[in-house]
């Protein structure tokens, strides 16, 4: 019998938390819409992204290489050229981040707006 290591929470459940903890990592969704337009070098990804520490656009694109979504490629030239390209997984993953960039982007000055009346309303500091 399959009991969950959580009350009510499956082994299905704790399997698609984890690859949905990785797809819907904001840094993760910043590099799949870079590397749909085509494969880059890792300063390329750095420079195009901006404010990804190196240690982190490392530590995702292994976890996104390790998930079959990125590919990384290594040129045997001195030094070596190392370049990453989406994978067909991560091509299809491409389509619902591209989606959920066009929500955000149309939805961003009501979302704005909703966040600046709320914190008004319960007298959050803002830094204005």
């Amino acid at each position: 019998m399959d009991m969950p290591a959580e009350p009510g929470v499956s082994a299905h459940c704790r399997e698609v938390g984890k690859v949905l903890a990785i797809v819907g990592d904001k840094w993760t969704v910043m590099i799949v819409r870079v590397l749909v337009e085509r494969p880059r070098r890792f300063n390329d990804i750095k420079r195009t992204i901006g404010g990804i520490s190196q240690q982190m656009l490392t530590r995702t694109l292994k976890a996104l290489e390790r998930d079959g979504m990125v590919s990384r490629t290594v040129y045997p030239t001195v030094p070596p050229q190392v370049e990453y390209a989406l994978t067909k997984l991560g091509q299809s993953l491409a389509i619902p981040v591209r989606a959920l960039g066009a929500w955000a982007g149309e939805h961003l000055d009501e979302i704005e707006s909703n966040r600046a009346r709320y914190d008004d309303d319960k007298g959050v500091p803002t830094g204005r």
